[in-house]
Formats: C-alpha cells, sequence, structure tokens
C-alpha cells in the first residue's frame, strides 16, 4: 500500500495495489476509528483506460479534489494520472505513452505527484524518455491535464553507463529554494543510484553517485522519497549498502555533500535494528525523524521495523514487526513512509501481515501532542491556506508568526485563512477552546 494522507476533512486516504472489483488497486478513504469506505477500484473501464495498479500515493488540492498515479493501464497501457473528486468523480487526465513507441514521454510510474509552488504537479516515470534506452523521465503536468517532459534520464552516456542515473522509483520534493530534488534506483559513477536536483525548467544537476565509497559504505539503491529538514538539509534512506550491506540513513545538504549517519545491521545479527529501507523519512514535531524497515536479509521472522532516528543519528527501534512468526498476525514489510497527523500520532501501511495477510494500516503513538499543518505550505501575502487540525470548533484566533490573520472555521478538522500584511515566515498558531495548537512547519512567506 501507499503512504496514507490526511483529508480536509479529518479522514486518511490512500491507495491498494491489489484488491477491488478487478483486483487491479483501490483508492479508499478510512476514518480514524477504522472504518474504511472503498471509493473507486481501477480497471473497471475496458482495456484498464482508467489504469491499473496505483502504486503512488495522492494529493489533495485546496479544492478538495485528489490527484494520483498508476504503474500501468490508461489508453496506452503506460499508466495515468488521474484526478478524484470527493463526490466520486473520476476523471484520467494523462495516459503514458500516447505518443508511441518507445513512449518519449514516459511510462510506468512507482511513486505519485507532488503539488508546486506554481500550482502544477511534478513527477517521475520509471521508464520511457527521448533517450531510447526506456530509463525515466520527470515531467510537470497541469490540474487540466496538460503534460510537459522535462528530462529524460540517461542524458549522460548510454545504459548501463547513466552518469544522470535512470529507473526512478522514487518522487520529487521541492526544497525552500525552489529547485526539485530526487533519486534513481541505479545509474551513477558506480551504477548505485544518485541524488540529483533538478530546477522547475527541467536543468538537471546529478549531486551524488552511491556507492561512491569502497564496500558502498555510503549506501546503494537509494528507493524512498527525500525529506528537507528544519536545518534545510535533505534526509533519505538507501535499501542497500551501508556497513553492513542492509541500506542506510544519510543527510546531504542542498548543494550535495552526504553523510552518512546511520547503517542498518549495526546491532549484531540477525540485525535488532532491521534492514532494507524502502521508504523514506518523514520530520515529525519533536525534530526527529521515523521511518521504517521493510526486512532484513535473513532475519527469521523479522519482517520490518519502525524506527526513530536523531538529526545527529542516534538510532532506536520502537517496534519490531512480525516477532510471533509466520503467518504474519500483524502488519509487516512496511514500503511506504509514515505520516504524522494532526493528533500527533503516526499512521502508516504495509505490504504484508494483517488478519487475512494482505496488508494493513496500523498507529503508533509516541505520546506527541496535537498540532496542525497549513495547506500549502509556503505562499503569498493574500494567499487562501487550509489548516488542518483536530477539534478546530471555536477557534478565536489565527496568526502567522504573531500576525493576526483573518479566518473562517470551515470544521472540525479544517480552518480556511488569508496570509495576512506583515506576515514574515514562521509558524502559524491557533488559538482553540482547549488551547494553542502551534503548525509542525514554519509557513514560509514568499
Amino acid at each position: 500500500m501507499a503512504p496514507l494522507i490526511q483529508g480536509i476533512d479529518g479522514n486518511f486516504y490512500g491507495t491498494t495495489t491489489v484488491g477491488g472489483i478487478r483486483g487491479d488497486g483501490t483508492v479508499f478513504k478510512i476514518g480514524p476509528s477504522g472504518t474504511l469506505t472503498t471509493l473507486k477500484s481501477f480497471c473497471t473501464i475496458s482495456g484498464c483506460a482508467d489504469g491499473d495498479i496505483p502504486y503512488g500515493g495522492l494529493v489533495q488540492t485546496t479544492d478538495g479534489d485528489f490527484y494520483g498515479t498508476t504503474w500501468v493501464g490508461g489508453a496506452y497501457g503506460g499508466g495515468n494520472v488521474f484526478k478524484f473528486t470527493p463526490g466520486g468523480a473520476f476523471t484520467t487526465l494523462y495516459s503514458f505513452c500516447s505518443l508511441g513507441e518507445p513512449c518519449i514521454d514516459g511510462l510506468d510510474l512507482y511513486d505519485g505527484l507532488v503539488q508546486a509552488i506554481d500550482g502544477d504537479f511534478y513527477g517521475t516515470t520509471v521508464g520511457g524518455g527521448a533517450n531510447g534506452s526506456n530509463d525515466g523521465t520527470v515531467f510537470k503536468i497541469t490540474a487540466s491535464g496538460t503534460l510537459t517532459t522535462l528530462y529524460s534520464f540517461c542524458s549522460q552516456g548510454a545504459y548501463p553507463y547513466c552518469l544522470d542515473g535512470y529507473f526512478v522509483v522514487s518522487g520529487l520534493v521541492q526544497a525552500a529554494n525552489g529547485d526539485f530534488y530526487g533519486t534513481t534506483l541505479y545509474g551513477g559513477t558506480a551504477d548505485s543510484g544518485t541524488l540529483f536536483k533538478m530546477k522547475p525548467s527541467g536543468a538537471l544537476t546529478t549531486l551524488y553517485s552511491f556507492c561512491s565509497q569502497t564496500n558502498c559504505t555510503d549506501g546503494a539503491g537509494p528507493h524512498g522519497v527525500l525529506v528537507q529538514a528544519t536545518d534545510g538539509d535533505l534526509y533519505g534512506t538507501t535499501e542497500y549498502g551501508g556497513a553492513h550491506g542492509e541500506g542506510t540513513v544519510f543527510r546531504i545538504t542542498p548543494s550535495g555533500a552526504l553523510a552518512t549517519l546511520y547503517s542498518f545491521c549495526s546491532q549484531g545479527s540477525p540485525c535488532a535494528d532491521g534492514g532494507r529501507p524502502e521508504a523514506g523519512l518523514i520530520q515529525a514535531t519533536d525534530g526527529n525523524f521515523y521511518g521504517t524497515t521493510f526486512g532484513c536479509t535473513g532475519c527469521g521472522a523479522e519482517v520490518g521495523s519502525v524506527f526513530q532516528i536523531t538529526p545527529a543519528g542516534v538510532l532506536t527501534t520502537l517496534h519490531i514487526f512480525c516477532e510471533q512468526g509466520a503467518p504474519c498476525p500483524e502488519p509487516n514489510s512496511p514500503a511506504a513512509p509514515l505520516l504524522q497527523a494532526t493528533d500527533g500520532n503516526f499512521y502508516g501501511t504495509s505490504q504484508l501481515g494483517g488478519t487475512n495477510h494482505e496488508g494493513a494500516i496500523f498507529t503508533l503513538s509516541m505520546g506527541l501532542g496535537p498540532f496542525v499543518a497549513a495547506r500549502p505550505a509556503l505562499g503569498k501575502v493574500g494567499t487562501l491556506v487550509e489548516i488542518l487540525g483536530t477539534d478546530l470548533t471555536g477557534a478565536t484566533s489565527v496568526s502567522f508568526n504573531g500576525t493576526a490573520a483573518v479566518f473562517t472555521v470551515v470544521s472540525s478538522s479544517l480552518i480556511a485563512a488569508t496570509v495576512p500584511v506583515g506576515a514574515s515566515t514562521g509558524k502559524i498558531q491557533v488559538v482553540t477552546p482547549t488551547g494553542t495548537l502551534s503548525s509542525n512547519l514554519p509557513f514560509r512567506v514568499l
């Protein structure tokens, strides 16, 4: 299953890669109490023109609509970008490989989209591209479905010596400087993956090639999406490499200086600290990072873990999945990033395990308090901002770094506010009858 997102209605939304009417995946909604509703089953149109196997997560825009991607399907079999309204109306915005072989517009989408400062969506494809070696692309697509291919991988050397990388399974993150950052699973100087920076115009710079150090102690095979932390640096994971071959956690500056913070399987056999993290990290309200491991090599009944790691690299294993043995009655093999919801708790999905052994949704409490989250997390004076939270009814004040804003309480989980004149970059604060809630991230005033 893909990562969850918190909707403006207080529910969680996500996708599955199997199940549904045809067994080709679904879009679902689940409430905080665990009540699940299937909203869409894929491949219900002839030829799977509506898409098939949605690996990537969803993104919700301020108008309430959801946008996502599918691995394959669509009108030409190369996957698609779709829009899904809260009322259930489904629209395919673009079907990949629409230009015919060799699919220079890309094909096969593994991750979801990111909505950028300009309002458009940006994403990656695993295959296709203009270089004829089927190595993937970066694209931009408007809300109405106009697609622009910004970059085709393997533009620097022929396969398998693609110095700029190839096979992009992670999505993008837009950093505070406006540039996009991402990773490739393969390619680079050692064919073990790269980390790149891309301008919104499509100019790409390879910042780092993994396995540049002897025995790949710097990691290999970056799989998950990056996160930019409050210190301005980017943090991520590699699925392989490191001091013990079971993956790493790393930090990299926006200019490309990389430091390995942790190598998994550092606590002896059978890797009590886990191994092979497929998912990226999130930074929580306590300043620490949280993530999951898929499961280490030769770990027996262990199939994944949840961990906390400080910015300095001190790792704590919070939970080991399936220590009971197979068949696993609890979630296991998590491969998607966690979500910290505005109630302070963490929510995640697993590939396998659960009552029916087909994956599950789980929650983890670390005792962190509630907060509010802005959507988008940046904007100019006069921008309408959605503020997500819990128990917002009766809110009496909203301020942007101390400057009072005009606002409307839409529901118990949503406030609409306008960035006020005089606002500066800093935390949003909402005063409610039960206390003052601060935003998890500083709101950046452009």
